[in-house]
């Protein structure tokens, strides 16, 4: 069992003087090695116009099996080595050409290199984009593999020493600590710590047919989410929002204004940074606040396996070739719904809706997201004429209904169908029998009919004293004076 535990630390002035030390050398190391890798290829394995890396043209036998590296690629056992345990041997000699390297961590550097690595094997092997060269903004973190220990409110880091951190949730008992990560944010420094325990079993999750109730989600923008169940949470916009935008414009703009390398520069810089790290917080509280509702609803969650990247990608250019001109590509209008895309962050909600379950030991299915939206629940006759805007019109049998709200009951019945799922439909419970009555006995409300509660207002005008509506008033007086007898009297 793998857990992972964040919490704040509180290092001294010259701890955290080291640590943005260590990180401006690690992220010059991790460049250059990402330099080396891509010179010694071109260098060894040149093939014409077969090795463009970066592009991803074609790919050869080549840059699958070897990745380039500078050093000696054979072992003492005559075993040949990765391109990661080549700059790994060469770490010493890295050392000894520039000694201020000697202050940081032998393991600290290795999974530098390693984090390096992993982004090679990502690219050849998971179809994702080339290892890019880091600046200041994208590499604010490196990683510990040993020696770490934590006492009570502190941690021991090697070569660092013990740091002050807050100490927000213990460790469990049994737990064996893996590897810890330090992370530089813009509010201050944190450390994230994985640990394991091989006794303790993962969370137990219901099998297929265990389920009994099923829940569809429609993700949106005008409400986050859409459940099968009519009921939809609300999207805050926390990034979107027209005062949140305003005011990150203005901050951006005081930004630009100060010259480049300037102490005013870098704190303007500082301030737009704590205030876009104050906007995630907020996001990421109220997703883990919906995935917790929403685990709650049912024992299985049906979900659209949605490419988030490919909906969020620019519009093909047009180009005239009578003008030599680009066309209107519909990009500018495109951008507003993107950014509401990015805002609403589906891919996190629905990371934390699969933790959630799994901790509470459901299930998470995912189904094709084609045609959802299209598809009419009642009849299942598909028409993209269907959906006009947020409203569902049917074209075969005339059902209405709101887009997405029907979107999601597709989604239910997609996922009840490709699994195979047994659902029992809940059928509402029979009416009570009339009760029999006597000859003597007069029918009444309390006989015939289930009690209902007496709704009644609380500190009515009514009850109190002397406070008398006008038609009660008039009623009274006129009483008196024809000598009637009260009402309340018979």
């Amino acid at each position: 069992m793998i857990l992972g535990y964040c919490y704040k630390l509180r290092p001294n002035v010259g701890q955290s003087n080291k640590i943005d030390r260590w990180i401006d050398m690690l992220r010059a190391n991790y460049n250059w090695s990402l330099a080396d890798r891509i010179d010694s290829y071109y260098q060894r394995y040149i093939c014409g116009d077969y090795c463009d890396l970066r592009t991803k043209v074609i790919i050869t036998p080549l840059t699958c099996s070897l990745g380039g590296a500078t050093g000696n690629p054979w072992s003492n056992k005559g075993k040949k080595k990765s391109p990661v345990n080549i700059q790994i041997t060469e770490l010493p000699l890295l050392k000894k050409a520039r000694p201020w390297y000697d202050e940081i961590d032998s393991t600290v550097l290795q999974q530098n290199l390693r984090r390096l690595d992993n982004a090679y094997n990502n690219f050849f092997q998971q179809n994702r984009r080339f290892p890019k060269f880091k600046n200041r903004s994208t590499f604010r973190s490196f990683t510990y593999a040993t020696g770490v220990k934590i006492k009570g409110n502190k941690i021991y880091l090697p070569k660092l020493g013990w740091t002050k951190f807050y100490n927000s949730r213990p460790i469990p008992d049994g737990f064996k600590i893996k590897s810890v990560t330090v992370r530089k944010k813009s509010n201050g420094y944190y450390v994230s710590v994985r640990i394991e325990h091989k006794s303790v079993p993962d969370f137990p999750l219901k099998n297929i047919e265990e389920v009994k109730t099923v829940i569809g989600l429609d993700m949106g923008l005008g409400k986050l989410v859409y459940c099968s169940d009519s009921s939809a949470i609300d999207n805050p916009r926390f990034a979107t929002n027209k005062t949140t935008k305003r005011l990150q414009k203005i901050r951006q703009r005081r930004v630009s204004r100060k010259k480049k390398g300037s102490n005013n520069r870098r704190k303007s810089q500082q301030k737009l940074s704590g205030f876009q790290y104050r906007i995630a917080i907020k996001r990421e509280a109220y997703q883990w606040q919906t995935a917790k509702k929403i685990v709650q609803k049912s024992d299985a969650i049906a979900i659209e396996d949605l490419q988030i990247s490919n909906m969020i990608k620019g519009c093909k250019p047009k180009y005239d070739e009578n003008t030599g001109r680009f066309l209107k590509n519909g990009q500018s209008a495109k951008r507003a719904l993107n950014r509401l895309i990015a805002d609403a962050s589906w891919y996190s909600l629905t990371q934390k809706i699969e933790y959630m379950a799994a901790k509470s030991g459901k299930i998470v299915l995912r189904v094709n997201p084609r045609h959802t939206s299209q598809e009419c629940s009642v009849c299942h006759h598909i028409d993209p004429d269907n959906r006009k805007g947020e409203k569902f019109f049917c074209t075969n049998c005339g059902h209405v209904d709101d887009a997405n709200f029907q979107a999601s009951i597709n989604i239910k019945n997609k996922a009840i169908n490709h699994y195979s799922l047994n659902i029992v439909k809940k059928v509402r419970r029979d009416l009570p029998e009339p009760k029999q009555l006597t000859l003597f006995q007069t029918p009444t409300s309390e006989l015939t009919e289930n009690k209902r509660r007496k709704h009644y207002a609380r500190k009515s005008k009514r009850d109190v004293p002397g406070n008398l509506s006008e038609y009660t008033l008039q009623l009274s007086l006129f009483n008196q004076e024809n000598n009637h007898p009260d009402r309340d009297s018979l």
